[in-house]
């Protein structure tokens, strides 16, 4: 990266600290952290999502684009990646940053609706980042087996996470819970959590 492209990155992620600190002050609870993932937490997670199994990515909870950037610098085609974001203003500077991306303002947890193709599509990665520790843990493992209701043979579904012991406690003959490594770069200090489907040998 050149000098100047670095100072570009710089800025830009100054502007996002100050708005996403704006806005977790206006609505904690909806942000669920107080600064945008660093770009080696947002690397780990690419990392470890089935993104070489062929098939469309589906992003929940974007925000400013952290994840989105280390999928395209990991490689991904745009076209594959759809990303959910629910606050307007954050999906609108996706589309500007991403215009080959299908950015869609809505709702991640209602995603037939969102989606509004019936439940047809399967993906072959979900890279997840909605807030979810206010739920219950049955309505967790309700909302993640909904989820493997929409990947194909193969895909996994990653979680950005804070807390230090899984936030969805595996479901037998469903899905099986691992971890990768403490990012300690990150504000706080977090780990990506990996759901693979049950039974299935791990591709990371």
């Amino acid at each position: 990266m050149s000098g100047r492209m670095e100072q570009d990155a710089a800025r830009e992620r100054r502007k996002d600290l100050a708005r996403f600190f704006g806005t977790w002050m206006r609505n904690p609870v909806k942000m669920g952290a107080v600064a945008p993932s660093s770009a080696r937490y947002c690397a780990t997670m690419v990392a470890s999502a089935t993104t070489e199994v062929d098939g469309p990515i589906l992003e929940l909870g974007p925000g400013l684009g952290c994840v989105t950037r280390a999928l395209l610098e990991a490689g991904v085609d745009p076209a594959r990646i759809t990303s959910i974001e629910y606050d307007a203003e954050f999906a609108a500077t996706l589309k500007d940053r991403f215009p080959a991306i299908n950015v869609i303002q809505g709702d991640g947890f209602d995603l037939d609706a969102t989606l509004g193709d019936g439940g047809r599509t399967r993906f072959a990665a979900i890279l997840f980042a909605i807030p979810i520790v206010k739920f219950p843990q049955e309505e967790r493992q309700r909302l993640f087996s909904r989820y493997f209701d929409r990947l194909l043979p193969g895909g996994n579904l990653t979680q950005l996470s804070y807390l230090w012991k899984p936030p969805v406690r595996a479901v037998p003959g469903r899905f099986d819970v691992s971890a990768s490594d403490i990012v300690w770069d990150n504000i706080p200090p977090a780990r990506v959590w990996i759901y693979s489907q049950a039974g299935a040998a791990p591709l990371h």
